[in-house]
């Protein structure tokens, strides 16, 4: 079976990031998928929708490809958290998120347009977050990266700081569970090793 390029329907450059250190240099396709039209009070099932989703809106640019779309979440104190609107949203958001933990959930979407052929899976990794005084709150939403993150933190930036442990995939935390795309990729009849470009 012939290696089909690599689509990443997604603008995340952490989730580029992630497929870049396995060796998979993805064609970036980013949905335009409107994330509103999809209210659902189950993380698991809200986040596996979303991928779907935005992976589906890409596929008629392919005739051959294997299309993948993510979504994640945080699920914290029975409410699930996407990124903040603005700089106070966040700030409020940390206010309950210190010295507490949040399970981050991220939906994940793999399409074989060819062999039309779809895979829907979940990740949860379990995140314990830092005591925190209101003075590093406002220096850390200052950063501006907690409003770019679902959770209002970037474990592979400033966030990392803030993250006591994880239990779990680490990977998921930043938007892609790479063991979690491996066994998908065998699933669909190929080798992880295919999609390694430098080599």
């Amino acid at each position: 079976m012939n290696t089909p390029p690599f689509v990443l329907a997604s603008a995340s450059p952490a989730r580029r990031r992630l497929l870049q250190t396995i060796g998979i240099e993805a064609i970036v396709r980013p949905s335009d998928f409107d994330e509103s039209q999809v209210q659902l009070s189950d993380p698991a099932q809200l986040v596996q929708t979303l991928a779907k989703q935005k992976a589906a809106t890409v596929v008629p640019q392919f005739q051959y490809a294997l299309i993948m779309g993510c979504d994640s979440v945080l699920y914290m104190g029975g409410e699930i958290h996407g990124k903040p609107a603005n700089p106070e949203e966040a700030r409020q958001r940390w206010q309950k998120m210190q010295g507490g933990f949040g399970d981050l959930y991220t939906g994940h979407a793999l399409i074989d347009v060819s062999q039309n052929v779809s895979l829907l899976r979940y990740q949860v990794t379990r995140v314990y977050f830092a005591k925190l005084d209101l003075d590093t709150i406002d220096a850390y939403v200052a950063t501006e990266e907690p409003l770019k993150c679902a959770g209002a933190f970037a474990l592979e930036g400033y966030g990392s700081l803030f993250v006591e442990k994880i239990e779990g995939c680490h990977s998921n935390v930043i938007g892609l569970s790479l063991p979690l795309l491996r066994q998908m990729i065998e699933e669909l009849g190929y080798k992880i090793t295919d999609f390694w470009k430098n080599c």
